[in-house]
């Protein structure tokens, strides 16, 4: 077991991820794709005409792949909640890591036994 100041240290670092996560906004998983749409000017068949950029946020539901068209005042909210979201989960990671060995080193484990003796199988 560590020492009582290095487990206190321990819980300290865990009460400030604590407060960090309080911190943290609205989350939102998934990713934003600008995309723009090339095609002939139609005023001008030689030449083309660019439209966009258009924002779409690509997300998963139970195994489905959903996708939403955005603004562009929607899709710098959304990168901030996705953003958001990938913090939370930083500190969550951090949370469990700290967790585990302050746990590990404030409960008493199961005591190995000894082993026995090997008998010997010669005659």
């Amino acid at each position: 077991m560590e020492t009582s100041n290095q487990v206190r240290s321990l819980q300290a670092q865990y009460r400030r991820l604590k407060q960090e996560v309080l911190q943290v906004g609205l989350i939102a998983l998934g990713t934003i794709t600008p995309r723009t749409i090339t095609r002939r000017d139609p005023d001008d068949k030689r030449r083309k005409k660019t439209y966009g950029p258009y924002f779409q946020w690509t997300y998963k539901v139970q195994g489905k792949t959903v996708t939403v068209n955005l603004t562009k005042d929607q899709a710098v909210e959304f990168r901030k909640a996705i953003e958001n979201q990938r913090r939370l989960e930083a500190i969550l990671s951090k949370m469990l890591d700290l967790s585990r060995t302050i746990l590990q080193n404030t409960t008493v484990g199961v005591h190995r036994r000894l082993r026995a003796p090997q008998k010997s199988l010669d005659p």
